[in-house]
């Protein structure tokens, strides 16, 4: 089964797709709005990777506070997962993506990314570290 892993944020939807057996995550993009309520040209998108891809389920990651409450960004998020699932009619997971970006971040340095590069493609990995997060809790 194939799983697309979601890392939404206000002008950005970073892009993750499992391989076919759901072992490995692949960061392949990122979907760039630009304003943040312009979600049309986004959701085409994801569709038609769903369709690229013959995914079955949705991971999206879930920015929960580190005291595990959530505030107004994970209220957009299962705002977008419930879109998505009525859009699509595949199963959406919410997944927490704490501290996500700062390991995409650390990632990036560690492969001597530069600082005004890695904007480009932290939302992209960061979706990939949600996925493989949520495929290793499968066991």
């Amino acid at each position: 089964m194939r799983l697309l892993g979601l890392d939404f944020g206000s002008k950005t939807v970073g892009v993750a797709v499992s391989d076919e057996l759901g072992l490995t995550a692949q960061a392949i993009e990122t979907i760039f709005r630009k304003d943040e309520n312009k979600l049309r040209k986004t959701y085409a998108r994801i569709e038609q990777l769903i369709e690229e891809y013959q995914v079955e389920q949705l991971v999206i990651g879930l920015p929960r506070n580190m005291d595990d409450s959530e505030g107004e960004r994970a209220a957009a998020c299962r705002a977008f997962a419930n879109d998505l699932e009525r859009r699509t009619g595949l199963p959406c997971v919410m997944w927490d993506e704490r501290l996500t970006t700062v390991a995409a971040d650390e990632i990036l340095e560690e492969a001597n990314v530069k600082k005004e590069d890695r904007k480009a493609v932290i939302d992209k990995i960061a979706a990939g570290i949600i996925l493989q997060d949520y495929m290793n809790s499968l066991g």
